[in-house]
Parts: C-alpha cells; sequence; structure tokens
C-alpha cells in the first residue's frame, strides 16, 4: 500500500537542468534513508545519491558538484536537482525509500516506478 510517484523526467539538452520528485504515501510509520538510483539500458543500477535521515549525503562520483539531493519530511518527499546534464546521464531514474511502521513487516525498502531522463541534442 505504499506508493511511489516519481516526476520530472524528460529530454534535456547537454548542459541543461532537470529537477526530479518522488513523493511517498501510504500507512507510513516514518522514513528512514531515502535516495536515488539510476540504470541505463543494458548496464546495471547505479547508486546516484542518498540522503539518510539523520547522516550526511553521498553520492556517486560521477554526479558529484552536479546533482543535489534533498528531502522535505513534512511531505514526505525526496528531490533530485541536477545540473550540467551530460549524455551519460541518460538512464531511467528510480526513487527509494526505506520504510518503517507501526505493524508488520515493520521495515521494507520500496522503489518508484522509475522516470526517463534523456540528455541529448
Amino acid at each position: 500500500q505504499v506508493q511511489l510517484v516519481e516526476s520530472g523526467g524528460g529530454l534535456v539538452q547537454p548542459g541543461g537542468s532537470l529537477r526530479l520528485s518522488c513523493a511517498v504515501s501510504g500507512s507510513i510509520f516514518s522514513i528512514g534513508a531515502m535516495g536515488w538510483y539510476r540504470r541505463a539500458p543494458g548496464k546495471e543500477r547505479e547508486l546516484v545519491a542518498v540522503i539518510p535521515s539523520g547522516g550526511r549525503t553521498n553520492y556517486a562520483d560521477s554526479v558529484k558538484g552536479r546533482f543535489t539531493i534533498s528531502r522535505d519530511n513534512a511531505k514526505n518527499t525526496v528531490y533530485l536537482q541536477m545540473t550540467s546534464l551530460k549524455p551519460e546521464d541518460t538512464a531511467v531514474y528510480y526513487c527509494y525509500c526505506n520504510v518503517m511502521f507501526d505493524t508488520y513487516p515493520y521495515v521494507r525498502d520500496y522503489w518508484g516506478q522509475g522516470t526517463q531522463v534523456t540528455v541529448s541534442s
């Protein structure tokens, strides 16, 4: 019953910017870490950025300095601000969250359906 709804993907030119959003809804007690992963066609899923509830953010070396992850706990939403986009950033981006419940199963990881980001001229 937990749902992650992603938005903000699309087509952008190299050097452009894009902002991804992911809203989490459902019978949630609290949310721990939230983050973004991506998977290019024919390649393995890659961690892009993660923002723990009480810790420092972490980024993949390939996006460090260009991407910024943030979260709004009141809205149960995580964002990924992407700037200076490169063709290599083209991929399906998936949001992630670790969710805690008052009842069974108590804790579980959830993933969004993915949103396409294409960087091309």
